[in-house]
């Protein structure tokens, strides 16, 4: 039982050590907001005031679980500035690790060989800029949204 506990505070302290978030200012923080506050922008609004860039990783398994997590990274970090949205700037990913270990043990006059193998999923970064929008503040649409299908006959 307690070998079970362990591991599984070892496995959540490994998970959290996997994403990493930075932050560099080029404008004034503000009070920190609780990150459901914070939007997450694909185009810029036509108004915002740049706090600080933003990068995030996350090495969760599977895709969705990476890009979701580095994303959440990049509102979280934006919150604790004090910006109400994050400009997306993108995302792309780094390749895992694999290893193999081979080794031999002799114990009592009887041997063994002992075969490992190890690996870890790959990093997603994701990149952005969190921003404070005034309330006032449109977002702009470059490209006109997708047309509707015409229904079938």
């Amino acid at each position: 039982m307690a070998l079970s506990r362990f591991l599984l505070a070892a496995f959540v302290l490994l998970a959290l050590a996997a994403c990493t978030t930075s932050h560099t200012l080029v404008g004034q923080p503000r009070p920190p907001i609780d990150p459901a506050q914070v939007r997450v922008y694909f185009q810029a609004p036509t108004e915002y005031e740049e706090i600080a860039l933003l990068e995030s990783s996350s090495q969760a398994f599977g895709a969705q679980n990476r890009n979701d997590a580095a994303i959440d990274k990049l509102r979280r970090e934006a919150a604790s500035l004090g910006a109400n949205g994050v400009l997306f700037r993108g995302a792309g990913d780094a390749p895992g690790n694999t290893g193999v270990g081979l080794s031999g043990f002799s114990f009592g006059g009887r041997g063994g060989v002992g075969l490992g193998i190890s690996g870890s999923p790959s990093r997603r970064y994701a990149h952005g800029v969190a921003i404070w929008v005034p309330p006032h503040a449109q977002v702009r649409y470059d490209q006109q949204p997708p047309a509707e299908p015409a229904p079938a006959r």
